[in-house]
Order: structure tokens, then sequence, then C-alpha cells
């Protein structure tokens, strides 16, 4: 096998949102569609849009314990003067009232029940005294008032959850209320995880001198779960392009995308690029992304296939995983293209020196002062993996900055 260099795209460096939307744009979503019972589809991506074929509520009904009333009879009630009205029945949970309320009458009624005939309100119950089989009104309603009207939850032929939502807990709640027991979703994106390096050992082995157990493999495992999808372990290749070509190729075969870890060094030993741009086409879409920690990383699109190379320290490869992996797995399982992560606003406690050209992700320790969340910097070595363990959040420094000043409002990515 003839190795071919990859110089011309070496470091061809690209902000992190352009090389995110490349890689995106080169790999198109598995149209691969499962049908799962509701029960099981939290945290599934939705593959189709479900409408409503109903009306919700499809009755008018109270959102208060208390008294169906008309809202006209309490007008300028109160505690000195409050409104006198019959209570002319009870409105059971689960049936249609058959009762009337007319004027200067009342029906007493319970969350969720159905509104009778002649109420257009609801008089909370502690905003009333009963007095035998009357009740004294302390307050003025209005019309509608503690009401959920006919409709106002959703109204037939509007969508209910739109194609490309992850699924939450409301949203199932949502499905169940319209009746459907199961929904189609996209079958979870399968990335294959391929470790590098002669000095790299599995995590179960005792590390001789010089060696180091195979970090990588788990925590982007991990991040790929949480982003979606089903992480395959594919373990470890010496330093030998040939034997790495040949597990990549399988690892890229049974997979839609491909990490390889510790693969983006530029040291002669290094022949990831190579073995990457012979993968497919097009091939490599950048050497490099201006983040630190995490620049020499390879993102490439082979034959409609992502395959990214993270950096071989696990500090950087957690922030690009977090920062390109994630969002990508997501695109992946038919997610729209978003951020990473939620960002939260916190006061910077400390200074941080950055460079403009670059995104810089800093360790930070989250605490409340005065009621407001701060951030504190965890300076050091911050591109090992237990600086992480330590830090609470990610202090976003944006591309455009030469640095944060302390007591800045600024961007912090929680570390969960």
């Amino acid at each position: 096998m003839e190795v071919m260099p990859v110089v011309n795209k070496l470091f061809t460096v690209l902000p992190p949102s352009d090389a995110l939307a490349a890689m995106c744009a080169a790999a198109p979503v598995p149209a691969n569609i499962e049908t799962v019972a509701l029960a099981d589809a939290l945290e599934r991506v939705l593959a189709r849009s479900v409408r409503s074929d109903q009306t919700l509520p499809a009755f008018a009904r109270a959102t208060m314990d208390g008294f169906a009333v008309r809202a006209a009879d309490t007008y300028g009630a109160s505690e000195s003067a409050p409104a006198y009205l019959e209570v002319i029945g009870e409105v059971l949970m689960g049936t249609v009232p058959t009762l009337i309320v007319a004027p200067g009458t009342a029906a007493r009624i319970h969350t969720g029940a159905m509104l009778p005939s002649g109420a257009d309100a609801v008089v909370m119950v502690e905003e009333t005294n009963a007095r035998g089989n009357q009740i004294e009104v302390l307050t003025s309603v209005a019309g509608g008032e503690d009401v959920l009207a006919i409709g106002e939850d959703i109204v037939a032929g509007a969508e209910a959850v739109a194609r490309g939502r992850r699924l939450r807990a409301a949203d199932l709640g949502a499905l169940a209320a319209l009746g459907e027991t199961h929904v189609a979703v996209y079958r979870r994106p399968r990335i294959a995880i391929l470790s590098t390096g002669d000095e790299v050992v599995p995590v179960e082995a005792q590390p001789a001198l010089a060696q180091v157990r195979d970090v990588n493999s788990h925590t982007i495992s991990a991040i790929v779960r949480r982003a979606g999808g089903d992480p395959i372990a594919c373990g470890i290749v010496r330093d030998d392009e040939r034997e790495l070509e040949t597990r990549a190729r399988a690892a890229l075969a049974g997979a839609d995308a491909l990490v390889l870890s510790a693969g983006s060094s530029v040291s002669a030993r290094d022949y990831t690029a190579g073995v990457v741009e012979r993968l497919g086409s097009p091939g490599i879409l950048a050497h490099g992304i201006a983040i630190k920690p995490g620049k020499p990383t390879v993102l490439a699109a082979c034959d409609g296939k992502p395959v990214i190379g993270l950096p071989g320290n696990p500090a950087s490869a957690v922030v690009v995983a977090w920062r390109m992996l994630a969002p990508l797995v997501r695109h992946l399982g038919g997610e729209s293209l978003r951020a990473a992560s939620d960002m939260r606003e916190a006061i910077l406690d400390t200074s941080v020196a950055s460079r403009p050209g670059r995104e810089d992700y800093v360790p930070v320790h989250l605490h409340e002062l005065d009621g407001a969340l701060h951030a504190a910097p965890i300076f050091g070595a911050s591109n090992l993996i237990f600086t992480l363990v330590r830090a609470d959040a990610l202090l976003f420094v944006p591309i455009d900055r030469s640095g944060l000043a302390s007591g800045e409002h600024v961007s912090v990515i929680a570390l969960d």
C-alpha cells in the first residue's frame, strides 16, 4: 500500500461552527426509522410529526376546587360585602353534569370536573364561606376565571409534536392525551470508537512505565450515549498505518460515524490524516479547529459518513467531543442542529486571558454569592482529566474575544 501524504489539508483550521456545519452538510441523516411503544420513547427523536385528531380539552373544566358560578353574580363582592349564592348541588368527577347554574346559584366543583351549563367561572373554595345551603363569595371573578376552555390546550388539526424533537416527559404526556400508543422514531446513530497508540492499554491492564490506560474511549462513549447515540467500542490499534486503515475501514463499515481517539497529533508516527483521506470522498474537511483545548482535530466526511480524529489528551478529547461530536450525533439521530449544551449566565470571579480567533473553554467552579451564580476559573493544568472532574462547568470565551474581565457576565456550560 502506497502511503500518500496529506500536506495540502494539514491545519486547514476552521471555526468550530463552520467545521460542524460542513460535517453535517456532508453527512445526511440516515433514513432508518423504527416504531417503539410510547413507554419506551423517552429521549428518542420523533421521525414523523404528530398532528392532533381532536380538540383538547373537549369540554370546559375547572382548574381549581371551588364553586361553578356565573361571573356576573360575583361582581362587586368583597369580604366586607360578600355575594350570597344558593348551592344547588355538586359536579362529580368524570360525569356530565345535568344541573344548570341559574342566576343567584352555584355548584360545588372539583379540579378537572366539567363546568355545568350556565356557569362561566369558578370561585376558589378559599374565597368562600359556607352558610347552610348558601355560600358567601368574598371576591369578584371574571368570566373564564379558573376555567380551562374548550380547545385551550390544542385544536384538531394542529401539530402536536414536531418531527426531529427529542421526546421529553411532557411530550410523552401530550402523545398519551391524544391516544398515541406507539410512535415512529429515528434509529439511534451508531458511533464506532477506535483508540490508537502504542502507549495505550485497556483499562483493566496495569500500565507499564510510559504507558497509559484507554481513558478516551470511555469518556467519548458516555458523550455519545448522552447525545442519543449508540457507541461501538472497537478496541485499540497500534501505531501502524496499514493496521489502522484496515481497522478503521472495518469500524466505519458497521457504523454511521467513526471517532479515532489519539489520532490527531502531527508527529511523524501519526498516520491518521493519510488514513482518513483514503477512507472515502470528499475526505478531510479540516485538520485543525479554532478551539482551545483541542486544536489538532481531524474532521472528515467519507462517502457520507463523518470521521473525527480527536486529540489524545483526555481533557482536550472531552471538550472537542462535547463541542463537535455531541451535536453531530444529534444531527445523525434526526435532531435539528443546535448548540451542544444550554449555556447559563454567571459572574466571572477572576479575569481570564485568551486570544482572538479561537474559542476557549476554561474549567470553572460554580458557586452562589449574594443570590447570583459566580464562576471561579480553575487555573493550572487545564488539559488534565481530573481538572475536569473537579470543575462544575466550562467557561466559554467567544472566538472574537481577547479575554474576559473579572466581574463580567459570562456564559458557562455545565459538565453534566
